[in-house]
């Protein structure tokens, strides 16, 4: 199974995270398929950048986003595009 996780980055109390799709089965921090996007929660101007496509892509594909991952693609609007694809076909 294919999940949409968080892959941290930066020092100690300094984190910055990698969207990735990746294995369930590895570790968080370990191998993973594709790079999905970049969020930088400590960073004001450039917190979130996701690419669109990619992200569709891995969704139509099957894979799960976490929990957390769902809220930022909540955030972009990347759900809303998503369903609205999968109710019109």
């Amino acid at each position: 199974m294919v999940k949409i996780r968080l892959q941290r980055f930066g020092a100690h109390k300094r984190p910055f995270y990698r969207i990735v799709a990746t294995d369930a089965r590895n570790p968080r921090d370990g191998r993973f398929i594709e790079i999905v996007g970049t969020y930088h929660p400590l960073d004001k101007e450039q917190q979130l950048k996701i690419d669109e496509e990619k992200a569709l892509k891995w969704l139509q594909a099957g894979a799960q986003p976490t929990d957390t991952v769902k809220s930022l693609f909540t955030k972009m609007g990347i759900n809303a595009k998503f369903t609205s694809k999968k109710q019109g076909e």
